[in-house]
């Protein structure tokens, strides 16, 4: 349980709307980088392994591979250096910490991409014209199209 009082300060400092991934997903996080006066976006593109914390102490860790040698990164979700998250895959995963990616090598590095289960209503939906397949039909009532 947390104090009250640190509660109300930290709702001052959060970011109105938070960057919005998951664990396994292929995201570009856009890091503020200063160099004089001049400030630009640099894009750090790599597979969420990781999420801890929450509120302002919220972290995620990327990581990437350059140079055939593994680059993780730690963000603070809040952190005003960061520009943005746009996530590029969703991968599909059944844990919430991917540490495991750290000992595989080439292909087997790679996460399965995660399909959305809502597709819309035209699609699922039968037309008209098209006949219905039922339970009870049979395959010697089914009609076959022989090509001509």
């Amino acid at each position: 349980m947390r104090n009250k009082f640190i509660e109300a300060v930290d709702q001052g400092q959060l970011k109105k709307e938070p960057p919005k991934f998951e664990i396994g997903d292929t995201v570009s996080v856009g890091v503020r980088i200063v160099e004089g006066n001049k400030e630009r976006v640099q894009p750090f593109v790599g597979v969420v392994i990781g999420r801890k914390g929450r509120g302002l102490n919220e972290t995620f860790t990327v990581r990437r591979i350059v140079n055939n040698e593994g680059v993780e990164r730690i963000f603070p979700v809040q952190s005003p250096r960061i520009a943005g998250v746009e996530v590029i895959r969703h991968g599909k995963v059944r844990r919430s910490k991917l540490y495991y990616l750290r000992d595989r090598v080439g292909k087997a590095r790679k996460l399965r991409e995660r399909v959305s289960g809502g597709s819309s209503s035209e699609e699922s939906a039968p037309s008209e014209g098209a006949p219905r397949a039922t339970r009870s039909a049979s395959k010697r009532d089914a009609e076959v199209a022989v090509p001509v």
